[in-house]
């Protein structure tokens, strides 16, 4: 007769045959057993969290970082309710989850008793499959059932739900023969002739783009190796979104950076002129989308994704390819030189115009910054954290807000693996604990949450799993004392009504990482921050780093909520110091509107050293197309004419403008205190402005 096994030790059979190393989890009532058990496998290490939920973003981390299934274990009713924001993430940006929940007993289920509910009912929504385990001799099917659904296809959470008295039954258990062979024919339904046609595709595009996500990531380190290998032999131009970087090296010359929201100008420009657009495992984010009937209107669309139900989902493609990425990547390079050997060479003059209008974008320099010797800008502090750790194998983990973005923007990931964020649920509070997960799975390299103050409050009794278990993790803490993405939304697009978005009562951190027991920094100036960096990256023990940065600094390029995705905001860099002939001072402020169906930019003149001045002027210019080199044309011009605008030059521009004088009465002073106050219209002024745009705009649809 063979041996029987209880519930609580098939959990653990399992895990071992899967080649589980971690789990990370909390107690409770219902999953007792196996904690019970847990002594009696030393091949199996736990990391107790202080919150479920850190425990789920902790084993998201684990996996994103080391091409592993994470682990969770948590107990019944809360338990399962804390994790539920762990397995959404998970969920949305496609990580491969295990979670092991508690039930009251099989009797107890639907009495309400103490600590039930509906965990399968409620994680159905967020997982990608889940089970209620009942029968005892289903349990070790189940679970190795759970490890193949997580692990292959698109990847993505599952949970396995067993009550407490299955954890005490009896069964027997066979020995479960791990599979290797993933994503097998099944999830790759592309033929040759799929390959034929994007090739004929590509031989015919003259601005052509790759538009690469995280689906390469998740296909393995082979396909990033295969993306760099494609991207050579075509030459074509590549961005990534927030989930891919690191598919492809972020300092090569081919790459255009992030696109997206706060993605780069040249990156969503050239997204939105391109005449052909290869999707590599991306989801047709509406980040990336922006206005969704206005997204890259003339160009013909690949999507090649493993995910059949990703595809013609959001945007209708011409092409779709399902398939695993690094099988797809690797039959388009095998036919490419087969068929087209110099393909990339023979190629080049073809696509030589279009390279030559990125390089014009890409002068633009859109995450170009005003820098400060006063105060930290955020910008500053995340490219002296990526130049001083870049020769070190450095994970980074990100919080969600505006530093999110900014760590995005400033610090370049050569290697896939390596950047861990929340991108599809946007969850603040994800990365001091899928820092610790990362640190588990990497735990002699340099692991860093590039923080925001408030998002890093939601999780911070993390560290205290940080210390117990010596994870020497660093949590770099952009603070600006605001919620700044909320605050930014606030200022650009809800009139400045800066509601609930200041945290009034901050602690100290440099403090609070002294009473976790682990190491506290603090800078408040630029000059200092090198060496304090260069101190934690030093220090092995866990280290909070206060950061203060600039408190009312935006991230840009900015595309609005709504508008379409080559539309964007620009920022400071682009209110233009110039001079009069006589040396005078002219500051030409410009903001860019989408009115209707055309662009309108807003110019101010500012003169310096004019006592007396009563009156200020405005230039309305509506651009019918090529908006940024006109604007230069219209600002040089004022330059040159001093502070009279010039509105007949406005023709050569494909421009029509008119000016405007508004009293001073017009603007107001905001902000608590003087150094952070800064000057605003009244809404008053935002009407006769409106009104005047109205009426040009009119005019022109006049026959």
């Amino acid at each position: 007769m063979s041996k029987l096994y209880s519930g609580a030790e098939i959990v653990f059979k399992c895990l071992e045959d899967q080649g589980v190393e971690f789990i990370f989890g909390y107690p409770g009532g219902a999953v007792l057993p196996i904690y019970d058990e847990l002594k009696n496998h030393e091949s199996i290490k736990h990391i107790l969290a202080r919150h479920e939920q850190g425990a789920g973003h902790a084993a998201e981390g684990y996996a994103r970082s080391s091409n592993k299934p994470g682990v969770l274990l948590v107990t019944s009713g809360p338990g399962a309710t804390n994790a539920v924001t762990a397995l959404t993430d998970a969920y949305m940006d496609s990580v491969p989850l295990v979670c092991i929940s508690g039930q009251v007993p099989t009797h107890l289920i639907g009495t309400d008793a103490f600590q039930e509910c509906d965990t399968t009912g409620i994680t159905r929504p967020c997982t990608k499959h889940n089970w209620l385990v009942k029968d005892i001799k289903e349990l070790g099917k189940t679970i190795h059932k759970a490890f193949e659904v997580a692990t292959t296809g698109r990847p993505g959470p599952v949970l396995v739900d067993i009550p407490k008295d299955v954890q005490f039954q009896k069964t027997s258990y066979s020995i479960f023969k791990k599979q290797k062979k993933l994503n097998s024919k099944s999830y790759n339904q592309f033929s040759q002739k799929n390959i034929d046609e994007l090739i004929k595709l590509m031989s015919k595009a003259s601005k052509p783009i790759f538009y690469t996500g995280g689906g390469v990531i998740n296909s393995g380190p082979k396909a990033s190796e295969l993306l760099r290998e494609l991207v050579n032999v075509t030459g074509f131009p590549i961005t990534s979104t927030l989930q891919g970087l690191g598919s492809y090296p972020g300092d090569d010359s081919y790459f255009l950076g992030m696109l997206g929201m706060h993605g780069s100008y040249e990156a969503n420009n050239a997204m939105h002129d391109c005449d052909l657009m290869i999707n590599i495992g991306a989801r047709f984010d509406d980040r990336i989308t922006g206005k969704i009937d206005e997204f890259s209107p003339k160009s013909n669309k690949v999507h090649i994704d493993i995910d059949p139900s990703s595809i013609n989902k959001n945007v209708k493609v011409n092409l779709p390819i399902v398939g695993d990425v690094g099988k797809v990547i690797s039959s388009i390079i095998k036919t490419i030189k087969k068929v087209k050997p110099n393909f990339a060479k023979s190629n080049k003059q073809k696509i030589s115009k279009w390279w030559e209008k990125i390089e014009k974008w890409r002068s633009i320099k859109s995450f170009d910054f005003i820098n400060s010797t006063e105060l930290i800008k955020p910008q500053y502090a995340v490219q002296r954290l990526y130049e001083l750790t870049k020769n070190k194998e450095t994970y980074i983990t990100t919080e969600v807000g505006q530093h999110q973005m900014w760590a995005a923007q400033h610090y370049k990931f050569n290697k896939p693996n390596h950047w861990m964020t929340s991108g599809g649920l946007g969850t603040m509070g994800y990365g001091l604990p899928a820092a610790v997960g990362v640190q588990v799975a990497n735990p002699n390299k340099l692991v860093i949450d590039i923080a925001g103050e408030a998002s890093v409050l939601m999780t911070m009794q993390e560290m205290s799993t940080a210390v117990q278990y010596n994870l020497p993790i660093k949590i770099f803490i952009l603070n600006n004392e605001y919620m700044g993405m909320v605050r930014q939304w606030q200022e650009l697009l809800h009139d400045k009504n800066y509601s609930e978005s200041y945290t009034a009562a901050l602690p100290d951190f440099v403090k609070l990482a002294e009473a976790y027991g682990c190491v506290g920094i603090r800078a408040t100036k630029p000059d200092e921050l090198d060496d304090k960096i260069i101190d934690m990256i030093n220090t092995d023990r866990p280290v909070i780093f206060d950061c203060l940065v600039d408190k009312e600094e935006n991230c840009f390029p900015m595309i609005p909520s709504g508008k379409p995705h080559n539309q964007m905001l620009l920022g400071p860099k682009d209110q233009k110091e110039i001079k009069t002939k006589d040396g005078r001072g002219v500051q030409c402020c410009v903001a860019v509107v989408q009115y209707k169906a055309v662009s309108v930019a807003i110019f101010e003149v500012d003169v310096d050293n004019i006592e007396n001045r009563k009156s200020m002027s405005t230039l309305i210019v509506v651009f019918n197309d090529q908006v940024w080199s006109g604007i230069k044309s219209v600002a040089q011009r004022c330059s040159q004419n001093g502070v009279h605008w010039d509105l007949a030059h406005l023709k050569s521009v494909n421009a029509v403008g008119e000016t405007i004088r508004h009293p001073n009465r017009y603007k107001q002073r905001i902000g608590e205190r003087r150094d952070h106050g800064k000057w605003v219209y009244e809404s008053r002024w935002l009407g006769i402005l409106e009104r005047n745009i109205a009426q040009i705009v009119s005019s022109l649809e006049k026959p």
